[in-house]
């Protein structure tokens, strides 16, 4: 049995199944490599030793005084050596100087370079040198061979990992889609249900306020007309309480005469909001659509939020407004919640600085008509003064499923859910800017179109 020269180190590839854990992230180190290098001032009949060990073997890496200095294929070599005088000419010569006879060019890659993007570069070289192994700079002088064949068997696994998780993901959407139009009918359905005791209740609070006002003019009446009392009417009066019951009743029929305009206005919004499974776009009223979506959200608004409206104005916009107020209502709700976070965090610091008092959590929301490329929109921007988003994940935050909530506090289908009704149900853009510390901005153009 041959032995090999001490100047070059050879590992085999490790078995084909370590391959089961490549993700979509995963890059060229972790996949089956060949540590195998040896000096330029070799013979070549040292590199046939090394091909008649090992058939897989797709070459060598030459090295030059340690240093990296070019590669040549088991093919190629095979292709000089076969030629007429190749054996006479190369097999005794230094490789340096059959590397420069190849003069191929090689293809190389830094170890954490992804899978896909290597094999994407690998398929666009010349056919000549499609099958070319390739060289994977492992760090500093190490340098590994990496057969093209296993790249694309990795690049097949990841693709196929890449489809079952659109499908999955593709699913989960169909699922969240139906929950929601599911969910809108049902609140449609209710807020129909409610609509009818809702209005006999507020149209009757006027009638009752009239009432009482003329029962409490009776009895004030009734108190000048007849000076002198019973001792037992007295003593009813003052158990009763009468003087208050005469300051409060009509407090109380105004406030709950409030509650009632409030609870309409709620129904209404929830009737609006629901209008997802709408079939056709309609003459909506943006700021109403917006206004809608602000009273289902007072509640969470409370807590130190300053909100800021600067509505322009803006014709009726042909749109589905349902489908527009579930946009608002995830872009403002994601506002609320980089703000809380911000006020605890805030709230968290026992010493703080002598101008941390000046900020003051604001959401601003501006409606504009714009001129762009001889065409009118309508631009809805939402901006918050929050924490902002890192700029290494603002490229994905359109992406399904990508949250920075915790678990079970967000889906990461809002805001793509979202990009889908702006872009694909409206011809419109939903654009975002952000920077850390400052706070985030969403604008939603929406195409003007002649109604």
């Amino acid at each position: 049995m041959l032995s090999l020269p001490e100047t070059y180190q050879y590992l085999p590839i490790p078995p084909q199944h370590e391959m089961a854990h490549l993700t979509l992230d995963s890059t060229l180190q972790e996949l089956s490599l060949y540590n195998i290098s040896i000096d330029a001032s070799r013979q070549g009949k040292d590199v046939t030793h090394l091909f008649q060990l090992n058939p897989l073997l797709p070459g060598v890496i030459l090295t030059q005084e340690g240093k990296f200095a070019g590669m040549i294929s088991r093919r190629r070599f095979l292709e000089q050596m076969s030629r007429p005088y190749g054996l006479e000419l190369f097999l005794k010569r230094p490789l340096g100087s059959l590397y420069r006879f190849v003069n191929t060019e090689v293809l190389r890659f830094r170890g954490d370079r992804k899978i896909v993007e290597a094999a994407r570069y690998s398929l666009q070289r010349p056919p000549e040198l499609l099958y070319e192994p390739i060289v994977v700079e492992i760090n500093t002088d190490n340098y590994q061979l990496l057969d093209v064949h296993q790249l694309l068997v990795a690049q097949s696994q990841i693709h196929e990992l890449a489809t079952q998780l659109l499908q999955a993901q593709t699913q989960a959407q169909m699922m969240q889609t139906e929950k929601m139009a599911s969910l809108g009918k049902m609140v449609a359905e209710v807020a129909h249900e409610m609509k009818n005791p809702l209005g006999c209740i507020s149209g009757n609070f006027e009638f009752i306020s009239n009432y009482c006002h003329q029962l409490l003019n009776i009895v004030s009446a009734y108190e000048v007309e007849f000076t002198e009392i019973s001792d037992e009417l007295a003593e009813l009066k003052i158990e009763s309480e009468l003087e208050f019951i005469s300051e409060d009743l009509p407090k109380i029929i105004k406030t709950m005469t409030g509650a009632a305009k409030r609870l309409t206005q709620i129904v209404g919004s929830l009737n609006s909001f629901a209008h997802m499974d709408e079939s056709k776009r309609q003459p909506a009223d943006i700021h109403e659509c917006i206004d809608n979506t602000l009273i289902i959200l007072k509640n969470y608004l409370k807590g130190g939020i300053e909100l800021i409206k600067y509505y322009g104005k803006l014709p009726p916009v042909n749109c589905y407004s349902g489908q527009l107020s579930q946009v608002f209502m995830n872009i403002i709700s994601n506002a609320i919640d980089a703000l809380s976070d911000k006020i605890k965090d805030k709230e968290a610091i026992k010493d703080k600085e002598a101008n941390s008092n000046i900020w003051q959590a604001k959401i601003e929301i501006h409606t504009t008509l714009l001129q762009q490329a001889d065409r009118e929109w309508v631009s809805i921007r939402i901006a918050d003064n929050g924490p902002g988003i890192p700029i290494k994940i603002q490229q994905r935050i359109f992406e399904s499923f990508f949250t920075t909530k915790p678990m079970g506090k967000g889906t990461g289908l809002g805001l793509a859910i979202s990009y889908q009704i702006v872009t694909e149900k409206h011809g419109g853009q939903l654009l975002m800017k952000s920077q850390p510390d400052v706070g985030t901005e969403f604008q939603i153009l929406l195409p003007l179109a002649l109604i």
